[in-house]
């Protein structure tokens, strides 16, 4: 192969315009979202004799809490490692996104929501002493769902876009 085609080659791979606005919309949109509720719930909560309000009774309500683990504060203390493992993730998400390996436009979708739910959840980290503030608590009766925020539901959705993604690309393939 010659040198000119290697690097059109490798040129048409990277982002275009497209996929650019797409990513970074997402991932503006998905962090100014995340940060903006956190802050206007936890400051209208501050301030009730009662820290929680009742959105869908018996159903949904918004309260304030702080999660200094992962998910469902598992291995809760180790901030530094969640750190790690969120910058680690910010670099391989970047890196594929840079290097135009984020094909189709719904995995760019997948992984932009995943970068907002991770600079996110990675600002409470840095700058809340190590804890992720929750709002978000799902339940039914007595059973609640762990508290969870906007950035949570946006990895989440990535995750479950990703899974179709992966799912629908295996059966295209039989």
């Amino acid at each position: 192969m010659n040198p000119a085609t290697r690097h059109s080659e490798t040129r048409s791979k990277r982002p275009n315009g497209g996929d650019v606005a797409l990513f970074a919309s997402i991932t503006l949109l998905g962090t100014a979202l995340d940060l903006g509720s956190k802050y206007a719930v936890f400051n209208w909560l501050r301030n009730k004799p009662v820290p929680e309000v009742s959105i869908i009774d018996g159903f949904l309500r918004f309260i304030l809490a702080e999660n200094v683990g992962a998910a469902f504060s598992l291995f809760a203390g180790l901030t530094w490692i969640f750190i790690a493992i969120s910058i680690v993730a910010l670099i391989v998400i970047n890196t594929l996104f840079l290097l135009g390996r984020l094909t189709p436009r719904l995995t760019l979708a997948a992984l932009a929501c995943m970068h907002a739910g991770i600079i996110g959840n990675l600002y409470d980290r840095f700058f809340n002493d190590g804890r992720v503030r929750d709002f978000i608590d799902v339940y039914v009766g007595s059973y609640h769902w762990p508290t969870f925020n906007v950035a949570d539901s946006l990895l989440c959705i990535g995750v479950a876009i990703l899974f179709y993604v992966s799912v629908t690309a295996e059966d295209a393939k039989q």
